[in-house]
């Protein structure tokens, strides 16, 4: 029921607003926001850990992503540039007559190159049916 005050001969309704019990609700909370905010621990990341394969491959293919989205396979000493579609005949030609899983494909990647094109050579192979692929690391010292 709204506030009335009586002056004079009619009643009339107070709009104001009484701010105090507002005030003292907020100042409450910023205690107990103060209270609690040092004892919450930062949360921890579990990230997962790079292990050694049980056996290394025999033999590995080294698609090389350059800084203008140049793909480059090194199969050995010898490198050929090629497009995308090319990449995965050449690595499945890399890859014949050798037993299965014995030839790994290890894509290497500028610093500056889009996240996307590495995903789009890791997508070609895999859908060509490469078995091993893996993204070279460089560990930081």
């Amino acid at each position: 029921m709204p506030a009335v005050a009586h002056r004079g001969r009619g009643r009339r309704t107070m709009n104001e607003i009484n701010m105090v019990p507002f005030i003292d609700v907020m100042l409450v909370l910023l205690i107990i926001f103060m209270v609690t905010a040092p004892l919450i621990a930062p949360s921890v990341i579990d990230l997962p850990s790079v292990g050694k394969a049980s056996k290394q491959p025999d033999k590995v293919v080294q698609v090389l992503v350059g800084k203008d989205e140049k793909l480059e396979v090194k199969n050995g000493d010898k490198a050929v540039t090629m497009a995308l579609a090319q990449i995965a005949p050449a690595v499945l030609q890399a890859q014949a007559g050798q037993p299965a899983g014995s030839v790994a494909v290890v894509i290497s990647a500028d610093r500056n190159v889009k996240y996307e094109t590495v995903v789009k050579v890791m997508d070609t192979l895999q859908r060509a049916g490469v078995q091993r692929v893996g993204l070279s690391v460089q560990l930081a010292p």
